[in-house]
């Protein structure tokens, strides 16, 4: 920003599932301070998140999580000229405690409520990691709930490719861990196991590869995993558990990677986004890269800290919604299945 403005200090709260994150932003992709607390170790006993036990962690944790928020910022809640919130999808109770937490700290502090879509914000971490990159872009949008293929026209402005039919490719990634007697979450589980197995021992569907379109189909993958495994128990026919997850992986990666090579190459842009917590993966990663370099495209993707659910990549969405002047009422509630589609504007 040009010297003579005034800085902007986003207060940004994300609690759509098992992470409480608060984070300090400044002018939209300076992290100041970016604090989660993690629910993982809980859930893990369960085999998955448990809406009630995620809300109630929430509630405990708040509190401390804002103070180390403002103290690794070096800031105060006076310093703050604006509250950002994730306001939807997620879990409806998780997202109720940081739209309540929000709603009280705009009220006290006079300050303006700014509403934010969480796939908003997965797209946004990559403002924070590429402070260079602009719309617009396609971003390929991964994670436990979501699969999307996005064309990102200008700050908020969205244009769905493509999306999936059934299952998310995240949930694909559980089901199959869990399948296989792997701990949850089950994506890092996989990602890990597959280094060591053949990608290629298993042959797996590549679902919707073919069609026209831009969108996924992942639960054929998961159900054709679920009878592989139940016909070698069936049959005594043993299997490597490295193996299948490898060519699970690859199954995974080889749909995703043409079906977003295309959506590129069909709309003249040559700049791609990962978003979501699925980006994370290794594989999938080096997948697209060595696609993007093979079709000289630039490959953006966030750190793995911004691609797992946290605050900083909420406050940088707030900003650009801030300058919008896109403020909520004390009345903002939580929408679990708010569609990308669905931003307040």
């Amino acid at each position: 920003m040009e010297d003579n403005k005034k800085d902007i200090i986003i207060l940004a709260i994300e609690s759509s599932c098992d992470e409480t994150s608060i984070a300090i932003v400044k002018n939209g992709r300076e992290v100041l301070s970016n604090v989660i607390s993690s629910q993982i170790d809980i859930h893990r006993a369960f085999g998955g998140v448990v809406p009630e036990i995620a809300s109630r962690k929430h509630i405990e944790v708040i509190d401390i999580v804002l103070d180390e928020a403002l103290e690794q910022a070096n800031k105060t809640l006076n310093d703050i000229d604006a509250i950002a919130v994730t306001y939807g999808p997620g879990l409806v109770g998780a997202l109720l405690v940081g739209v309540s937490y929000a709603k009280s700290l705009a009220y006290t502090l006079k300050k303006p409520l700014v509403p934010v879509h969480h796939i908003e914000g997965h797209i946004y971490a990559n403002y924070i990691e590429d402070k260079e990159l602009e719309p617009p872009f396609i971003s390929l949008v991964i994670s436990g709930g979501h699969t999307h293929i996005v064309c990102v026209e200008d700050y908020g402005k969205f244009k769905i490719l493509g999306k999936t039919r059934d299952d998310a490719c995240g949930e694909a990634f559980d089901k199959v861990a869990r399948t296989i007697g792997l701990k949850y979450p089950g994506g890092p589980e996989i990602d890990r196991l597959a280094k060591l197995g053949n990608k290629y021992a298993i042959d797996l569907p590549r679902v919707m590869i073919d069609t026209d379109n831009y969108d996924f189909s992942f639960s054929g993958l998961k159900s054709a995993v679920l009878n592989f495994v139940n016909k070698s128990n069936m049959t005594n026919t043993p299997f490597k558990k490295e193996d299948l997850a490898a060519s699970f992986q690859q199954a995974i990666a080889d749909v995703l990677v043409f079906k977003t090579i295309k959506a590129c190459k069909e709309n003249n842009l040559k700049i791609l986004a990962l978003a979501g917590g699925v980006s994370a993966n290794s594989f999938l990663r080096q997948s697209i890269q060595n696609a993007c370099d093979k079709e000289g495209i630039k490959l953006c993707v966030p750190s793995l800290k911004l691609c797992t659910d946290n605050a900083a990549m909420i406050g940088c969405a707030g900003y650009f919604e801030y300058l919008k002047d896109n403020f909520a009422n004390l009345d903002l509630n939580a929408y679990p299945n708010l569609k990308l589609e669905n931003i307040i504007n």
